[in-house]
C-alpha cells in the first residue's frame, strides 16, 4: 500500500517487561520464558522495519525494575537493531525515573553504540520528531504510583497546527478498566479528547484493547506472563492520515508462548479430553492451566493419568488443577480388582466412607481405594 504524504505510522507497544524473574517455575522453564522477551523486541524491531514504521512508541515498563541486569539492556539494545527508525521509550511504574534508574544506564549504552534514533521521553515536555510532522506528549512516571493525572498537561500543549498530535501514558484510563486496576496512576477517559490528540497510546494493562475510549489503545504485553483472559500477546499498528483523522489501528501477533487456562468437566469418562489437548497447534510452546471437575470411576481416573502423563512431556508446562474432581468407584471397579473375604470387606467400608460427604475421612478412603486399584493393576499386570 501506498503512503500519503502527511500519513504516519507508528508501532505501539508497551510492558515488556525485561528482566522478570519467572520465580514460579524451574531453572529451564526461567530461562526460556525470560528469553522470549528478549525475542519479542528483536519480533518487534523486524515488524517496524518490515512494515515501514515511522517510529516504534513504548508506552512504559520495557524493564521489569531498575535493578534489571546491565547485560540484559544490553541484549535489548541487540534485538533492536533490526530497526533503524525512532524507538520512543516511556518510563513507567516499574522502571519510573527516577534517580539511579535503569534509564540512566540505558542513555549511556545508547550513547556509547552511537544509537542516535534512541529517545527516552522522561520530561514531561513535546517531543518534535520526524522533522515537525510528529509530536509525541509523554507522561513519564517519576515514581511507582502516583495519584495524579499526569496526562493533564496534555491539554494546554501546544504544537503546530500541521503536526500529529500523539500522547503516550502509562496507567489506568478511568472507568474503562477493572476497578481492581485503577488502584494508581490515573488518566482521564476523555483525555483524547480534552488534548486534541490524534492517537493516545497507553501502557500498563498487559491486553490489547483498541478503542476502549476515542483514539486510545492499550497495547499489551508482546509477551504473556500470566494465564490471562484479556489479550496479551499483541501490538498495535497505527496509521494516522494527517491531524484530526481517526487512526487506523491494526492488532498484530507478535508473541511465541501461549498461556491458557481451560476447564473441562468430566462425568464418568475421559473421552474427548485427548481431543481437546491434541487441538493445541504447539503444545511446545503452550502453557496451559487445565481445570477438570466432574466425578470419575477408578478405571476412567487411571486412564486419565495415563493421558495427563504424556501430555506433560509435550507442553511446555501443563498445569493441572483437579481438587474438585473425585473419584466415585462403582461396581464395575470393585469387581476387577477381584477381592473377596475381609479385604473385599475393608474396600467397601472405604467406600462407604468415600460416598459420605459428611465424613471427614472422605478423601483418604478415596485414595485408599485408587491406591489399591492400581497396585491391583500393578501387580496383575506383572503376573501375566
Amino acid at each position: 500500500m501506498g503512503r500519503k504524504d502527511a500519513m504516519i505510522r507508528l508501532l505501539h507497544t508497551a510492558d515488556w517487561q525485561i528482566g522478570k524473574p519467572f520465580g514460579g517455575f524451574d531453572e529451564e522453564r526461567r530461562v526460556e520464558l525470560k528469553s522470549a522477551r528478549f525475542a519479542a523486541v528483536g519480533t518487534i524491531a523486524a515488524l517496524a522495519r518490515d512494515r515501514r514504521v515511522d517510529a516504534i512508541l513504548v508506552a512504559g515498563d520495557a524493564f521489569d525494575d531498575n535493578t534489571v541486569a546491565e547485560r540484559d539492556v544490553n541484549r535489548v539494545l541487540d534485538q533492536m537493531k533490526a530497526f533503524g527508525g525512532l524507538w520512543v521509550f516511556l518510563p513507567g511504574n516499574h522502571d519510573a525515573a527516577i534517580t539511579g534508574s535503569v534509564w540512566e544506564r540505558v542513555r549511556a549504552l545508547g550513547a556509547r553504540r552511537g544509537l542516535q534514533n534512541l529517545i527516552i521521553a522522561d520530561e514531561p515536555e513535546p517531543l518534535a520528531l520526524l522533522d515537525g510532522r510528529l509530536f509525541v506528549l509523554p507522561a513519564p512516571l517519576m515514581r511507582r504510583q502516583e495519584g495524579a493525572d499526569l496526562t493533564g498537561w496534555f491539554d494546554a500543549a501546544e504544537t503546530p497546527a500541521g503536526a500529529i498530535r500523539v500522547g503516550l501514558a502509562h496507567g489506568a484510563l478511568e472507568n474503562r478498566l477493572p476497578e481492581a486496576a485503577e488502584a494508581g496512576n490515573p488518566i482521564a477517559e476523555t483525555r483524547a479528547l480534552t488534548a486534541h490528540l490524534d492517537y493516545l497510546a497507553l501502557g500498563d494493562w498487559h491486553g490489547f484493547l483498541a478503542e476502549i475510549a476515542p483514539r486510545t489503545a492499550y497495547a499489551g504485553t508482546p509477551e504473556p506472563d500470566r494465564y490471562p483472559a484479556n489479550a496479551p500477546g499483541f501490538v498495535a499498528l497505527v496509521e494516522i492520515d494527517g491531524p484530526g483523522e481517526a487512526p487506523r489501528i491494526e492488532r498484530v501477533p507478535v508473541a511465541r508462548y501461549n498461556w491458557v487456562a481451560r476447564s473441562e468437566r468430566l462425568d464418568g469418562a475421559v473421552d474427548g479430553l485427548e481431543a481437546v489437548l491434541a487441538g493445541f497447534e504447539e503444545p511446545g510452546h503452550t502453557l496451559l492451566k487445565l481445570t477438570l471437575t466432574g466425578a470419575l470411576p477408578l478405571r476412567e481416573r487411571v486412564r486419565l493419568d495415563e493421558i495427563l502423563a504424556e501430555w506433560r512431556e509435550r507442553f511446555f508446562i501443563l498445569d493441572l488443577r483437579d481438587d474438585d474432581l473425585f473419584d466415585e468407584p462403582d461396581d464395575d471397579d470393585l469387581d476387577r480388582i477381584d477381592l473377596s473375604g475381609f479385604v473385599r470387606t475393608a474396600i467397601e467400608t472405604l467406600r462407604a466412607k468415600a460416598d459420605d460427604p459428611a465424613d471427614p475421612e472422605r478423601e483418604a478412603a478415596r485414595l485408599a481405594i485408587r491406591m489399591a486399584y492400581v497396585e491391583h493393576r500393578r501387580v496383575a499386570g506383572t503376573e501375566r
